[in-house]
C-alpha cells in the first residue's frame, strides 16, 4: 500500500490535463440522468405539474419531437463550431508563440466543461426523444424531461457566448505569460517556504554520496512527485539515506542511475522505494518550475524569428523572466527532505548557473542583433546583480558572468554606434 495514495492523486491530476476527462464525465452525467428522469416520469410527476404550470407543458408529441430535434441539432452545430475554433486558435499559438503550450492550453478546465455539458445535453435530449410518440397528447408526455431540455438548451448558448469571449482571452499572449508565470511563481513560493522551515539543514551539509550504492530505474518516463511520508519511514526503519540524483520534472531514462543509497538494499526493497517515485510522460509547469522559464524563454525566442517578427512580445516575456529569476535567487541549489531534526532525503535540482545559462544562451543567439532587446536583457541582469537574500552568493558571479557574454555578442552583432553608445550607458559600473 506504500506510495498508493500518491500514485492515486498523480493519476487523477495527470487525468484532469486531458482534453477529453470533463467531456467524458459530463456525457456519463448526461446519459445516466436522463434515466433517472424517466423513472421520476413514471410517478407522474408531469401530471401533477400541469395542474400548477400549464402554460410550461406542451400540448402533442409532434410539437415536443420538433423542438427536441431543433434543440439537438442546434447544439451539434454549436459543438462543431467550438471545437474547430479550439483547433484553429491551437494551430495559431503553435506557430506565433511555441507548441510547447498546447498541453497547458488544452487542458483547459472551462473548455473542457463547456464542452462535456453540450454533450451532456445532447445526450439527455436524444434519450429524452425515446419517450415520447408523435400521437401523445399533453397529458402523456414526458413535460418535465422536456422542460429540463429546453433549460439546457438555453444554458449551453449562455455557455457558447462565454466560450468564444474566454477562447479569445486565452489566446492573447499577455493571459498565456500570465498563467505560465502565476503557476511557477506558486510552486517557487512553496519550495522556498519549505527551504524555510529546514534552514538549519544545508545541501552542503549532505554527505557525499559518490561511494553509495546506485540503484537504476525501471521506467523512463518524466520524474514528477516523490511520497515524502513513505521515504522518511523508510530510511528511519532501514538505517538509511537516499539522494534522488535526477531533479523533479525531468526525463528519467530506463536502467540508467536514479538513486544512491546509503546502505544496500534488497531487490524487494528497490522495488518499495520506487513505487513510491511516481513517472508521466508529460511536463507540467506546476511540478517543475524549471519549465516556465523554457516556456517563457521559447515565446520570447519565436517572437524574434523573422517570421514573427514581434520585439512586443519578446520584451513582456523579458519582463516575466526577470520576475520569476528574482525569485529563484532565494532558493539554494537542491532540496533536503527532514524529519524529527535528521535529513534523510538529497534531491538534486537544476543549479542557478544553469537556468540563467539555457535561457540566455537562446535569448543571446537570437536577439543580440535588436539592440532595444539587448537593452532589456542588460536591464534584467542589472536587476538580478543587486538582489538580496539570495540563497547562494555565487549566483551574482554567475549573473555578471552572463551580463559580460551578452555584451561580447551583442557588439559583435550591432554595428551602429549610437545603439551601442545607448547599450553602454545601461551597463552597471561595478
Amino acid at each position: 500500500m506504500k506510495g498508493l495514495y500518491i500514485r492515486i492523486i498523480s493519476f487523477f491530476n495527470t487525468i484532469q490535463g486531458k482534453i477529453a476527462f470533463y467531456p467524458t464525465l459530463l456525457a456519463i452525467i448526461g446519459f445516466n440522468f436522463a434515466f433517472a428522469m424517466a423513472a421520476i416520469e413514471n410517478t407522474g410527476v408531469s401530471k401533477a405539474l400541469i395542474k400548477y404550470v400549464p402554460q410550461l407543458m406542451l400540448e402533442d408529441g409532434d410539437t415536443a419531437l420538433t423542438i427536441i430535434s431543433v434543440c439537438i441539432g442546434g447544439l451539434i452545430s454549436m459543438m462543431v463550431f467550438s471545437f474547430s475554433m479550439v483547433m484553429l486558435l491551437l494551430s495559431q499559438a503553435s506557430s506565433n508563440f511555441s507548441p510547447r503550450l498546447l498541453p497547458g492550453l488544452i487542458s483547459d478546465k472551462k473548455n473542457q466543461v463547456i464542452l462535456g455539458t453540450y454533450l451532456a445535453s445532447i445526450l439527455y435530449l436524444i434519450f429524452t426523444m425515446f419517450a415520447i410518440e408523435p400521437d401523445d397528447k399533453k397529458y402523456a408526455l414526458p413535460g418535465l424531461s422536456i422542460l429540463i431540455g429546453i433549460i439546457l438548451t438555453i444554458v449551453c448558448l449562455g455557455l457558447f457566448i462565454y466560450f468564444i469571449h474566454n477562447m479569445s482571452q486565452s489566446i492573447q499572449i499577455n493571459n498565456i505569460l500570465d498563467g505560465i508565470f502565476d503557476k511557477s511563481k506558486k510552486r517557487l513560493t512553496e519550495m522556498i517556504a519549505q527551504e524555510g522551515l529546514q534552514k538549519n539543514y544545508s545541501v552542503k551539509d549532505f554527505p557525499n554520496t559518490d561511494n553509495w550504492f546506485s540503484y537504476t530505474s525501471k521506467h523512463s518516463g518524466y520524474l514528477q512527485n516523490i511520497s515524502e511520508k513513505n521515504m522518511y519511514n523508510f530510511c528511519e526503519e532501514n538505517g538509511t539515506r537516499f539522494h534522488i540524483l535526477v531533479p523533479k520534472g525531468f526525463f528519467v531514462l530506463k536502467n540508467l542511475p536514479l538513486l544512491r543509497s546509503e546502505k544496500e538494499l534488497s531487490e524487494e526493497d528497490v522495488d518499495k522505494i520506487l513505487s513510491n517515485i511516481n513517472f508521466d510522460r508529460g511536463e507540467f509547469v506546476e511540478d517543475n518550475y524549471v519549465l516556465a522559464f523554457k516556456q517563457i524563454t521559447e515565446i520570447a525566442v519565436k517572437a524574434m524569428s523573422p517570421g514573427v517578427n514581434d520585439p512586443g512580445t519578446a520584451i513582456n516575456a523579458i519582463d516575466y523572466l526577470t520576475e520569476l529569476f528574482a525569485l529563484r535567487m532565494k532558493k539554494i541549489d537542491g532540496s533536503i527532505l527532514t524529519k524529527n531534526d535528521t535529513s534523510y532525503v538529497k534531491i538534486n535540482a537544476v543549479s542557478f548557473k544553469n537556468l540563467l545559462y539555457q535561457s540566455m544562451a537562446s535569448l543571446r543567439t537570437y536577439c543580440k542583433h535588436d539592440p532595444v532587446i539587448v537593452q532589456k536583457l542588460i536591464l534584467m541582469l542589472s536587476y538580478l546583480k543587486v538582489q538580496e537574500n539570495c540563497g547562494d552568493p555565487a549566483y551574482h558571479k554567475s549573473v555578471s558572468k552572463e551580463l559580460k557574454t551578452l555584451l561580447k555578442d551583442a557588439k559583435r552583432a550591432i554595428s551602429a554606434k549610437q545603439d551601442w553608445k545607448k547599450i553602454k550607458k545601461l551597463v552597471p559600473k561595478s
